[in-house]
């Protein structure tokens, strides 16, 4: 009991950190892992081995996913391939259904791209759509946030998934597969809030600029645009099913080769390459470390290293035994999967950011999987959706996300509160209740 109470003096002392003096977390979480090593006694020795291990036993692979899907996306930006996906969203789904069209383009677009970048860019598209119709500037932007925000959560290859699975041992395909399954099922009651709800919000937009940085003839064709996105994402789940233990595609050859460019790092890496023939003309400045690669090393360093940071604090969990604690404490109840879900929903609330909330919680989870009764294949990749549900809400004014769509759009705090805050907490809990209900068919 007494090494829980100071797990969770420790996570206050971090959120307070973070919140209240503004520090980075990467050093609240290094900082905090050292601290509850000491708290609890254990050997000095067992500390340093934590943080190596920890850190290194991440590096080699999460962190290379996190910095190869960075450098997709920002290629797939910067050429204007992400907005040839928007546009052609907009077209299938046609102008009449705007909110529906907005919703899904924010969500492909956040696959790849980080989910900030997403409103960002898809804002003068909501703006202009607004303009032309009847429909309430703040249905349009919220439509693109609460779609970004989604996979965001919960589909790789964006860092908080691919990093929550690195940590809890999930089966990417899997998660790639159920994510988008989960996440595509939560969109249906927020389409519903947007349109019943946000839309009554009277917002006008008050200039009506489209971003004509890209023109049309320099952006990248569609299918070069999807290839970047679709392929590696086609091998990971090729690979889970030539993994499947009934041995579909063999035990050959063909099999030995599927699982190497499924495996994560290959095929995100194979995606990445395909990104380098979005734009019109590869520059070898652009591949420079001030070119665009160089941009995306510097977006993935803090994730990565706040992943880090996290797995050294879930290595001095493991080591320290607390699972044994956690067992004897939770021992009769039956949280299964909604602890980690309400973990990453306290943290991100507390905190802000959804990337830390379910990298932090992941590094709380690993050690107690197994107490927890978590630590089947398929768990695995539920508890990871589960920390993504969570890690949605709720967006509010710790969140940068919140800001971007206040400022983009005019809307005060409280309209924001009311439409793209309280969206969260609906995507949230509908994740999740949508991933309870399909576990209870699979499970």
């Amino acid at each position: 009991m007494l090494t829980l109470v100071i797990l969770l003096l420790v996570l206050a002392l971090i959120l307070l950190a973070i919140i209240r003096y503004e520090i980075h977390p990467f050093l609240a979480l290094f900082g905090g892992a050292i601290g509850y090593g000491l708290l609890v006694g254990m050997d000095l020795k067992l500390i340093l081995q934590s943080i190596t291990e920890g850190f290194g036993g991440v590096m080699g692979s999460v962190g290379l996913l996190i910095l190869l899907g960075v450098i997709l996306g920002t290629f797939l930006e910067k050429t204007g391939g992400a907005m040839v996906l928007a546009e052609k969203v907009l077209s299938w789904v046609g102008e009449k259904s705007i909110n529906l069209s907005l919703m899904l383009s924010g969500w492909v677009l956040s696959i790849p791209v980080f989910g900030d970048s997403t409103i960002l860019m898809m804002n003068p598209i909501a703006k202009s759509l607004s303009a032309k119709s009847s429909v309430s500037y703040a249905a349009t932007i919220v439509a693109v946030s609460l779609g970004a925000m989604i996979s965001h959560s919960l589909v790789p290859p964006t860092p908080g998934p691919i990093a929550t699975a690195g940590i809890l041992g999930a089966d990417l395909g899997l998660v790639i597969l159920y994510g988008t399954f989960i996440s595509l099922l939560a969109l249906i009651p927020v389409h519903f809030f947007i349109n019943r709800w946000v839309s009554r919000i009277p917002l006008r937009p008050t200039v009506v600029s489209i971003n004509q940085e890209i023109s049309h003839q320099d952006r990248p064709k569609l299918v070069a645009s999807l290839l970047p996105i679709l392929s590696p994402l086609v091998l990971i789940f090729f690979a889970s099913i030539a993994n499947y233990p009934s041995q579909p595609l063999g035990d050959g050859k063909l099999k030995e080769l599927i699982s190497f460019l499924g495996s994560p790092v290959i095929a995100l890496f194979i995606g990445a390459l395909l990104s380098f023939t979005l734009p019109k003309k590869l520059d070898r400045k652009l591949l420079a470390a001030t070119g665009w690669l160089g941009e995306a090393l510097v977006a993935a360093a803090p994730v990565i290293f706040i992943t880090g940071a996290g797995a050294i604090f879930g290595k001095m969990l493991q080591n320290s035994g607390i699972g044994s604690s956690v067992t004897t404490a939770l021992e009769g109840a039956n949280w299964g999967l909604f602890l980690p879900f309400l973990l990453a929903f306290g943290l991100k609330c507390a905190q802000g950011s959804t990337t830390v909330a379910m990298i932090t919680t992941a590094s709380i989870v690993a050690p107690l999987l197994s107490p927890l009764g978590l630590d089947t294949d398929i768990l695995k990749v539920f508890t990871t959706l589960a920390i993504g549900a969570g890690a949605l809400a709720i967006s509010h004014a710790n969140d940068s996300a919140f800001w971007v769509v206040t400022q983009l759009s005019g809307m005060s705090t409280k309209q924001g509160n009311l439409s793209h805050s309280l969206g969260t907490l609906i995507a949230s809990i509908s994740a999740m209740a949508a991933l309870y209900l399909i576990s209870l068919i699979v499970v």
